[in-house]
């Protein structure tokens, strides 16, 4: 079971696209860090799994042994990993999809059409 919302990861998705087209000094890389730091660990754990299933790191099926073992080998801080890792809203976008959730869904709890 995913223990973060996929709103949540829309929205990390969102902003880690805009954090990558960052012109400097715009504060897009302080707002997405903020955000996932406020993240609970439950939900840093889940965002880190999506991103490695969406990475190839572990399958879909194996969610729940990606969720431990982000919560076990985190040694850095979560807002800090994720923001290393090159293509990060492109891996969670695919970790979305293999676990049958549309971002487009997703982000419809974001922003509500009218």
């Amino acid at each position: 079971m995913l223990t973060i919302s996929p709103a949540k990861i829309a929205h990390v998705i969102i902003r880690a696209r805009k954090f990558d087209a960052d012109v400097p000094g715009s504060g897009q890389a302080r707002e997405l860090r903020a955000f996932i730091a406020a993240l609970n660990e439950d939900e840093q754990a889940a965002l880190t799994a999506v991103m490695w299933i969406g990475r190839d790191t572990f399958d879909a099926s194996e969610l729940q042994e990606a969720i431990q073992t982000a919560k076990a080998e985190a040694t850095a801080p979560t807002e800090d990993y994720l923001l290393g890792i090159p293509m990060l809203a492109d891996h969670l976008e695919d970790g979305l999809n293999a676990l049958g959730i549309s971002l487009e869904e997703a982000e419809e709890d974001i922003y509500p059409s009218v």
